[in-house]
């Protein structure tokens, strides 16, 4: 007997979550019948503001995924947050979808669903209302999300792109009273 690989080994870990949001199956008729390939609709995040999309294509299923999972992770954007939400509300289309994301209160949790609430929650946001509104395929959903996000601007971000100063905050010492 050979000697046996030690499966008790962790796998390689990855400082990114993976989620599968959408596998298309495509079929190619030849002569001797159908080859199936498949592709697959792969979002990557780290739950601390990075967030990315990958589409795989390869005829085996795992294959595809991990191909996604690869082009996901060189395709990474950081989501400008403010505190555990959104800095402003925005509304954004790419293709038949539109998608609307709205800051919400502490607590309220993530309200979405689909592709956007697998990018949300990869992303780390936990408080926001989301809507997908028009078409529902997944691939334009995730796209309008993505521009969506690439969108968002912090409060800073916006008053450096007007050219106005923040003022800093006076820390008065309290008066004495003699």
């Amino acid at each position: 007997m050979g000697k046996r690989e030690n499966f008790n080994e962790p796998a390689v870990v990855s400082e990114f979550d993976e989620n599968v949001i959408a596998i298309n199956r495509s079929a190619k008729v030849v002569k001797g019948g159908k080859n199936f390939s498949f592709g697959a609709l792969v979002v990557v995040g780290d739950r601390k503001g990075r967030v990315g999309y990958g589409y795989g294509k390869a005829n085996e299923v795992s294959d595809a995924i991990r191909k996604g999972g690869e082009a996901a992770r060189r395709n990474l954007v950081t989501v400008p947050m403010n505190g555990n939400t959104l800095p402003h509300e925005i509304e954004v289309k790419f293709g038949g979808a539109r998608v609307l994301l709205r800051p919400a209160s502490a607590g309220t949790g993530l309200i979405a669903g689909g592709a956007v609430r697998a990018i949300l929650d990869l992303a780390g946001v936990g408080d926001v209302l989301a809507k997908s509104l028009g078409a529902s395929n997944p691939a334009n959903v995730a796209k309008a999300t993505f521009k969506a996000i690439a969108s968002l601007s912090t409060r800073e971000q916006a008053f450096a792109r007007r050219g106005i100063q923040i003022a800093a905050k006076k820390v008065e010492a309290p008066a004495e009273n003699n």
